[in-house]
């Protein structure tokens, strides 16, 4: 098959399954709310599905003659935005609420998917609940929000004790610069073989892995404020080219992958690496430091297929710090999703209930609790019940102070790959850092129609 049929073909399979999902009337019945997810690929993991069950059920049985379908879509997170945008362009396969990524909603918002949801947060008690920076993350460039957050996540680097006792590294270990990661990293390479010192998501395949675990953690540890951007000039609302912090980052990566700090790069380089990360590599000892997200427990939990309950006696946390320990000292870097209601959405009103059903203390607080997730509510934040849940939630809660959101706007997904190819040249060695960084200035005018502005 020549390869211009395969999006033809994959654009046509798509459709197919989202209209075989969703059927061809969706949000006819004026009594029923139909609400989009995506799904695990992996059986074992049933968390969201869980969730939103036990949110149908009590939404019901408060809203007599309502009532809610589930419709999930199974789909790796590519796949996902694909049948999702799929769903969204006609009234006969929107549903009425959908599961966002702020790493894609701005992208929704531009294409006309999703509608404003201010005339209804305008009435709604509980939006004074939540935190500034996570309503940001739902906000586009009209001013207008269009999405309810329904949690973050922070990210700072997870290592193992055990690992690190044989190192001869203390168990309370907390790094002040990139050098005390580096030289932790060396450490355990020569005093501790047969495991990988360091972790670092790089390359395409590891998609907004990469991008945000791995290279922006590093980006904005070396801006010197704690609000700079190093990637995008809100004043001038222009992407940013030829920075030294951009160039510095990519040098970090080259080093780990340069001295065999990190991965063997085909590892690296596989798509399902994050995976064994979290089911094989850490469970098993098998890696040092692992620069990852707050979520990680929720693959550990009693019932996820892959329970490992001593995971908070084996493993120990760190803040990711600043390139040079400049202030704040620690960087983070916040994600999540949102809930939205598609602009083609039979009923927007009944669909709005439903995330005020969600997104009551008790319901947020559930949720927060069993996916491994970081409140975006103050009022959950001061539970001592949310804060005592799990081990590792209070550490990454107190992240979201320092921590930094994507310029999630329409050009993003493009810049995002930029850095991610700029990643993988440096982490194969096919280019230097100065020639990775040189393309990826090159690559930021296409992908943001020349809105660039050199520091």
């Amino acid at each position: 098959m020549r390869p211009t049929a395969v999006p033809l073909l994959l654009a046509t399979v798509l459709s197919a399954a989202v209209l075989s999902a969703c059927g061809s009337e969706s949000g006819s019945d004026p009594d029923t709310v139909k609400v989009s997810y995506k799904q695990s690929t992996d059986n074992s993991i049933r968390v969201m599905d869980t969730y939103l069950a036990g949110i149908k059920e009590q939404f019901e049985k408060a809203n007599p003659g309502k009532k809610v379908e589930l419709v999930p879509i199974k789909a790796p997170d590519s796949e996902y935005y694909t049948k999702l945008q799929q769903m969204l362009r006609s009234p006969k396969t929107a549903p009425d609420l959908v599961y966002e990524d702020t790493f894609l909603i701005n992208s929704d918002i531009t294409s006309g998917y999703l509608k404003p949801l201010d005339p209804y947060l305008d009435t709604w008690e509980d939006w004074n609940q939540f935190v500034d920076t996570a309503k940001s993350a739902a906000k586009a460039q009209d001013g207008k929000t269009y999405g309810v957050p329904d949690g973050t996540d922070t990210r700072g680097l997870w290592f193992d004790k055990g690992i690190f006792k044989k190192a001869g590294l203390p168990a309370d270990w907390q790094p002040k610069t990139w050098d005390d990661v580096l030289t932790a990293a060396r450490t355990i390479k020569q005093k501790v073989p047969g495991v990988i010192p360091m972790n670092v998501y790089t390359g395409k395949p590891a998609g907004e892995a990469a991008t945000m675990q791995g290279f922006e953690m590093l980006l904005y540890g070396t801006a010197t404020g704690a609000t700079e951007s190093p990637l995008y000039d809100t004043e001038s609302e222009k992407w940013i080219t030829g920075s030294e912090g951009f160039r510095d980052s990519l040098e970090f990566v080259e080093t780990i992958f340069k001295e065999k700090l990190g991965p063997d790069v085909s590892d690296a380089l596989d798509p399902n690496f994050a995976t064994r990360v979290r089911g094989e590599l850490l469970p098993e000892g098998k890696l040092g430091i692992n620069l990852d997200g707050s979520w990680l427990p929720q693959d550990w939990l009693e019932g996820s297929g892959h329970e490992w309950p001593e995971w908070s006696e084996k493993l120990g946390l760190a803040y990711m710090p600043t390139q040079d320990g400049q202030a704040p000292g620690k960087v983070s870097m916040s994600g999540g999703w949102t809930w939205a209601i598609p602009s083609k959405a039979a009923n927007p009103d009944l669909a709005f209930d439903f995330i005020k059903t969600m997104q009551t203390k008790e319901n947020a607080q559930k949720w927060y609790i069993a996916n491994s997730g970081i409140s975006v509510r103050t009022d959950v934040a001061e539970d001592p019940a949310y804060v005592q849940a799990q081990p590792g939630i209070e550490f990454f809660t107190e992240l979201v102070a320092n921590t930094h959101y994507r310029p999630a706007y329409p050009a993003y997904p493009r810049v995002s790959t930029a850095i991610q190819e700029a990643m993988e040249g440096v982490t194969t060695g096919d280019s230097s850092v100065e020639e990775a960084a040189s393309r990826y200035d090159e690559e930021l005018k296409t992908a943001t129609d020349n809105q660039i502005i050199q520091k």
